[in-house]
């Protein structure tokens, strides 16, 4: 490993790594998977994993207008899964609250993001109203 630094904002790591075949350079960046450790509650009361994929593919659809997308959505799912697990004392959060988070983080990025957002979840919850 060459160089690594963690980014606690986004639970990340990023890190510069040598092949020790060729010496080829190349970054990664490392993200945590909380399928395994947060819980989602939905509102017929069952829990499932998180799905940071399912949470990504409906934030993109919602910032498809956007000049780069995929580079906002992806950005932006990070920062929503974040939120939501500094937002919690526990490890269940339930749909309404990553909808709610969601939708104030796309407020604050894009508010036509954000109606788009809203329209597709049709979420009656206190953001979701005022957007």
């Amino acid at each position: 490993m060459t160089n690594s630094r963690p980014q606690k904002r986004l639970h990340q790591v990023w890190r510069r790594r040598a092949c020790s075949s060729c010496g080829a350079i190349f970054t990664t960046n490392e993200v945590v998977d909380f399928s395994t450790s947060l819980v989602v509650r939905t509102p017929a009361g069952r829990p499932a994993p998180f799905s940071r994929d399912q949470l990504f593919v409906s934030v993109l659809a919602a910032v498809g207008h956007r000049a780069a997308p995929i580079d906002n959505a992806g950005a932006l799912t990070a920062t929503i899964t974040a939120k939501l697990v500094h937002n919690t004392d526990t490890a269940v959060v339930t749909t309404a609250d990553i909808i709610d988070t969601a939708l104030q983080v796309l407020k604050n990025f894009d508010k036509a993001a954000a109606v788009q957002y809203a329209a597709y979840h049709r979420h009656k919850g206190p953001l979701s109203a005022k957007v």
